[in-house]
């Protein structure tokens, strides 16, 4: 009996292990993409949007939610189109070894991605308002970026984890 426990006890420290390295590399997928996001916002800002970067956005409801610059409203919604992709190929493929129905992942993820990129969007161009108010630059436009998208990862490892990659049970 001792030695059923003993196993079962192993196991169940095995399953936390393998959780524990899910979470690392998840961590680590986000980290890279969130690189690649912020270099493509930077990018973005500095060259491709630098007409339109500060000018205004004439519009009642988009004004009324934060969203006053033109610049930053495509930058973002781009650069996270960009971040989630990749975190989407990646943890598919590497961190959760998914085999589900791909068309369904897919199809799942687009729906929570177009929910994030709004929440990030609409809070990002909400702050940057203040970069553009205090004159913080490309720099500061950076900063916030960065944390606004850490604000998703309390609500992203979950859906990603046990919604969108996850495993086909085994019979």
């Amino acid at each position: 009996m001792k030695e059923k426990s003993k196993v079962g006890k192993q196991a169940e420290g095995s399953k936390r292990r393998e959780e524990f390295f899910k979470v690392i590399k998840w961590s680590l997928t986000g980290i890279g993409s969130s690189v690649a996001e912020l270099a493509v916002f930077a990018l973005l800002l500095e060259f491709a949007f630098t007409s339109i970067r500060e000018k205004p956005i004439n519009n009642v409801l988009l004004n009324f939610i934060g969203i006053k610059y033109a610049g930053y409203l495509i930058a973002y919604f781009i650069s996270a189109c960009v971040g989630y992709g990749l975190a989407f190929i990646i943890n598919r493929k590497y961190t959760f070894k998914a085999d589900s129905n791909l068309a369904v992942s897919a199809t799942i993820n687009i729906l929570f991605t177009l929910f994030n990129i709004l929440v990030v969007t609409w809070i990002g161009t909400a702050l940057s308002n203040l970069s553009v108010t205090y004159e913080w630059g490309t720099i500061g436009d950076v900063i916030i970026k960065a944390l606004v998208m850490l604000v998703p990862s309390i609500w992203t490892y979950p859906m990603n984890r046990f919604v969108i990659h996850r495993q086909k049970k085994k019979q």
